[in-house]
């Protein structure tokens, strides 16, 4: 039988207040087994940029990277908020490691090709190093994952967290039992975005595709829901949506958004 890993991806919501951010690694820090952690950068990028007169440009919530904005990013993500969270691990006694895609060329990732948008250094990945995660994982470190990847010139990628947790579920799902939970500030995909109650328990293809048809998901959870569906029909055991308030009832299914194929 094989052993169990989460991967779990925290939403900015939870990187940006930092009393959320604490009660999440502390739930974090007792979820027993293989843990992987995936982050993004929350606001403090944009405000970074802000100060330093960088402009910055989003399109459908992706951020274009040019060089400027790379350094920024790079700085954030592996840098302070990638760091702050090891270190808050570490004080909970969940012995943690950071990374970015760099590191051991964990993910190898190449720039983006668009026939009519110039994204910038934003990567789309090509391949996992499932061999250095699983060897860290086994040396018993939590892993705490930055979303900045490489490419096989050494060249820094800016890349979406969404995609990384679910190509670390996909490729460690060959020697894993995975379980990949997206945590962000809502109760799990909701029919009413307004209604924290009409949270939808099951999506499968089927009502996944009539919910779209009836404008009952709202677009910004649509990439995330694409994710979710390429993991489980990618090898992965679990995938589940929901409030990263409420983790350790994520992991034990009693709350949240189930995705099955």
């Amino acid at each position: 039988m094989k052993q169990a890993v989460h991967i779990i991806k925290v939403g900015s919501n939870i990187i940006d207040d930092e009393v959320k951010l604490n009660t999440f690694l502390s739930a974090f820090a007792q979820l027993e087994g293989y843990k992987i952690l995936v982050h993004g950068g929350g606001k403090l990028a944009t405000e970074l940029a802000q100060d330093l007169n960088i402009p910055q440009h989003m399109l459908d919530g992706r951020r274009i990277t040019d060089e400027a904005t790379l350094k920024i990013v790079t700085m954030v993500y592996a840098g302070w908020i990638n760091k702050k969270i090891v270190a808050t691990l570490n004080s909970k006694k969940s012995t943690a490691i950071g990374l970015t895609g760099a590191d051991g060329e964990a993910i190898i990732a190449h720039k983006r090709v668009h026939p009519t948008i110039d994204y910038g250094y934003v990567g789309d990945i090509d391949q996992v190093n499932a061999a250095l995660f699983i060897n860290l994982l086994e040396k018993g470190f939590s892993l705490v994952v930055a979303p900045i990847t490489q490419d096989r010139n050494g060249q820094l990628l800016n890349t979406n967290a969404d995609t990384i947790a679910q190509e670390i579920a996909k490729a460690l799902s060959v020697n894993f039992n995975t379980t990949l939970i997206y945590s962000f500030e809502k109760k799990g995909v909701l029919r009413d975005v307004d209604d924290e109650n009409s949270v939808i328990k099951t999506i499968d293809p089927t009502n996944y595709q009539a919910l779209k048809n009836e404008n009952l998901i709202f677009a910004g959870m649509i990439p995330k829901l694409d994710n979710a569906f390429v993991a489980i029909k990618t090898g992965v055991s679990r995938v589940v949506i929901g409030d990263g308030m409420e983790l350790l009832a994520l992991v034990n299914g009693t709350t949240g958004t189930s995705i099955h194929g």
